[in-house]
């Protein structure tokens, strides 16, 4: 037993046994999991991008976003088109770069290759990582805080346990008792395939929408929107400039809460059964989050006029409830609404990009270990919403340097290549798309550009001692920013300075037998000859292009 032990300890036990993998020269640069999606694998419909967001934006953060938008002084009718904006915008850029995913059937990672070159895609990627990270934690101590309700709710003295922790450490014994708990529930379902467990998000699917709108009826008929104070009547104590930076800032939040996915949206349209089919991200994603928004920003406003304060954290205005059994029950949907979240996005998400850094040694499920405890534990997710305009910062804080991603990914496929890409030489470290030496300057001058700018605002908001002068208002812009500019350079440059060797007539996509990325084929449509064109595309062989 103790050589068995001793083995583990060794790095070789550890590495996954090795799989085939279509295109890569060794399985230590990919594996099954980065593979494009065989045409068997390729399920996802209209209807599931329709439920798949409509049960993301049942989703704790985007209440938070709303009602954090209350507490910096903007009233609903400010808010609210902030909200309605900047998912629109965003939905705009999700269906540009899953239109890529749909039709290539490759993983972000593996697509961020073909514009950053293959080593500096990297650095986007374990970005992308961080950021998952970051969103799982926030995600799990928004699920304790249920936890904390639900328990309370039962055991009314759970309410009075003893702190131990310094108030420098912003949460309490309590807090991490219920962040534990919840953290132990949760593990066990990140490791289930999300197939086995769709009982968990068709309860979310029904129960969560249902007892959100039931809160909103709660809202209106504790404050009538008409009454002094009440939702309708709301204004604003802002005005002039300070008014419009303050929505501006708004507008990046609400950008900024789902930046991350419009650059790992491949990841999801990969399974796309038809191109088409995630075309309806435009409609749904600014539907939903919109309706979520008012919600969140109706039940906080009347928090304000019940309680005295803006309670922006939904769990909070909970905890002044007296009913206990109302109070167990909202908090339950609440637990929900995170599972869900986290399991089908942040976790997965992860997953996907660590698998994508080391796959000799970690699988998707192994990611999402690794993300479960360094998202969870080591980063502190209590700190970031210790308050409203902290929750703010760190939404805009990332948007630093999500915005150039977006830009670059959109600009490189749809704009300089057009389409005319090259899959297989996406997994070869010598493939078109080495550039020079695995990176490509262009897209590393448009970061280079685009990002330091708005470096100043993000230190301010950390700490608002440290001033940085007008430099704070580039930030309050800082994906739209980041978008635009690393948008023009990067175009600029490539047309200036073209790699010609990533220049082609026809798109390569997939292997021997698989079908148009456009979507349209059947089990039947197999292909007779080694290559032959297909609506501007070819399919190619197993083997990658050299150049």
């Amino acid at each position: 037993m103790a050589s068995s032990a001793r083995s583990l300890l060794k790095p070789s036990a550890w590495a996954l046994e090795p799989e085939p993998s279509t295109f890569a020269p060794t399985s230590a640069l990919s594996n099954e999991d980065m593979d494009p999606v065989p045409p068997h694998k390729r399920t996802w419909t209209t209807w599931n991008y329709v439920a798949y967001w409509i049960s993301d934006a049942t989703n704790v953060a985007v209440w938070e976003l709303a009602s954090s938008m209350l507490a910096i002084g903007l009233s609903w009718r400010q808010a609210l088109p902030a909200i309605a904006v900047g998912h629109i915008i965003i939905s705009l850029v999700m269906v540009l770069n899953g239109t890529i995913g749909a039709r290539l059937h490759i993983p972000f990672p593996v697509l961020n290759r073909s514009s950053f070159g293959f080593w500096f895609s990297y650095f986007s990627v374990i970005s992308r990582v961080v950021l998952s990270m970051f969103w799982f934690g926030i995600q799990t101590y928004t699920g304790s805080e249920a936890v904390t309700q639900m328990i309370k709710a039962i055991w009314p003295s759970y309410a009075h346990l003893p702190n131990h922790l310094s108030p420098s450490a912003h949460i309490t014994t309590q807090g991490m008792v219920s962040y534990f708990i919840y953290w132990i529930i949760q593990l066990p379902l990140m490791l289930v395939s999300p197939q086995r467990i769709r009982w968990l998000f068709v309860a979310k699917a029904t129960t969560v929408p249902a007892a959100w709108i039931a809160m909103l009826i709660w809202a209106f008929v504790k404050v009538p929107s008409g009454a002094p104070g009440g939702l309708l009547s709301e204004h604003t104590a802002l005005s002039g400039s300070k008014l419009g930076w303050a929505w501006m800032s708004a507008l990046n939040s609400a950008l900024g809460i789902y930046s991350t996915l419009a650059v790992n949206i491949p990841d999801f349209t990969r399974y796309a059964k038809d191109e088409r089919a995630q075309y309806v991200q435009l409609i749904i994603i600014p539907v939903a989050f919109t309706l979520v928004g008012f919600i969140g920003l109706a039940v906080t406003s009347s928090g304000i006029i019940l309680y005295g304060q803006v309670l922006w954290d939904p769990l909070t205005l909970i905890n002044q409830w007296d009913n206990r059994a109302a109070a167990f029950f909202a908090s339950s949907t609440f637990l929900l609404a995170t599972l869900g979240t986290n399991i089908s996005a942040n976790s997965l998400s992860a997953g996907n990009d660590i698998a994508a850094l080391c796959p000799k040694w970690l699988n998707i499920r192994r990611g999402q270990v690794v993300c479960a405890f360094v998202g969870g534990w080591v980063l502190c997710p209590w700190e970031i919403l210790a308050s409203a305009a902290g929750f703010l910062s760190f939404m805009n804080g990332y948007t630093v340097f999500l915005g150039p991603f977006a830009g670059i990914m959109v600009t490189d496929y749809w704009l300089v290549h057009r389409g005319k890409v090259d899959v297989p030489a996406m997994y070869d470290p010598h493939g078109r798309y080495r550039y020079t030496g695995g990176f490509n300057w262009r897209a590393c001058l448009a970061l280079l550009i685009s990002v330091p700018p708005n470096l100043p605002g993000l230190i301010n908001s950390i700490n608002t001692n440290i001033k940085v002068g007008g430099a704070v208002y580039v930030f309050d812009i800082a994906w739209l920013f980041g978008f635009t500019v690393a948008s023009v350079v990067y175009y600029v440059t490539s047309v200036v300075w073209p790699a010609h060797e990533t220049f082609m007539d026809e798109a390569i996509v997939d292997v021997d037998g698989m079908h148009s990325p456009g979507g349209h084929g059947s089990e039947g449509s197999e292909l007779d000859e080694k290559e032959k064109p297909l609506g501007g595309v070819v399919m190619a062989s197993a083997h990658p292009v050299e150049v």
